[in-house]
């Protein structure tokens, strides 16, 4: 059975009235938990990209990058991209159930605010109503506001992200603890450490810009410390 007929189950069993919470129940387990992450980004990165009012093609484009969709399913898939971008409301419960499931791993709550700003900046700008309705999401799956910003800082465009943020360490830091720093984020966010953790195969796609990020930003601060 493809993950997308699993999503089509899930979002039918919404429709005939089951809850929401009873339905993320069903599919928070592994293999399952798969199919979970794959509807909270759905359900989320379309909900964010209505934020602003309208939803582009580019906004579209950038979704299917975070996901590998097979050719057969494509169709499935963007029928329930357009049902859960109806419009905004409700994401605060989406977002509640999605950290309910991933307690504990905040990793992975990192990572699908990634996939959200991916797709909040695909179109080229960063309407102020998509940086409330992230800073809301991010609040509510317990990020705090140093996470948030590292993060708007790696995607808003035409803002260069600070070094510092992204390792989450205060400028002027020690040189040892800055690199220790950046190996524990490097040992946390390699691919195969991921995958004993279970995550999601969505989550490691998302991780890997992350992981560019990551050793961006320790060359940057070696490189003005060495002088």
């Amino acid at each position: 059975m493809s993950i997308w007929t699993r999503i089509r189950e899930a979002l039918a069993a919404l429709a005939n009235g089951e809850s929401l919470a009873h339905v993320f129940d069903t599919v928070r387990t592994p293999p399952e938990r798969s199919v979970a992450f794959t509807i909270a980004v759905i359900a989320l990165g379309a909900k964010m990209a209505k934020a602003d009012g309208q939803v582009t093609r580019d906004e579209v484009t950038a979704f299917r990058e975070v996901f590998q969709i097979a050719r057969e399913d494509e169709e499935a898939a963007a029928r329930v991209f357009n049902l859960a971008r109806t419009d905004v409301a409700g994401y605060q419960e989406y977002a509640r159930l999605i950290r309910r499931m991933f307690r504990g791993d905040s990793g992975v709550l990192c990572d699908l605010m990634e996939g959200l700003f991916h797709i909040a900046v695909s179109d080229g700008g960063y309407h102020p109503a998509e940086d409330a309705f992230l800073s809301d999401v991010a609040g509510i799956f317990g990020l705090g506001d140093p996470a948030f910003r590292a993060l708007r800082s790696r995607f808003v465009p035409d803002a260069h992200p600070d070094p510092w943020t992204v390792l989450g360490v205060a400028p002027g830091t020690d040189r040892d603890e800055v690199r220790r720093v950046w190996r524990q984020l490097v040992r946390e966010y390699h691919p195969d450490r991921m995958i004993a953790r279970g995550v999601p195969a969505e989550a490691i796609k998302l991780a890997e810009k992350k992981l560019r990020d990551i050793n961006r930003a320790w060359e940057e601060i070696a490189a003005v410390r060495v002088h």
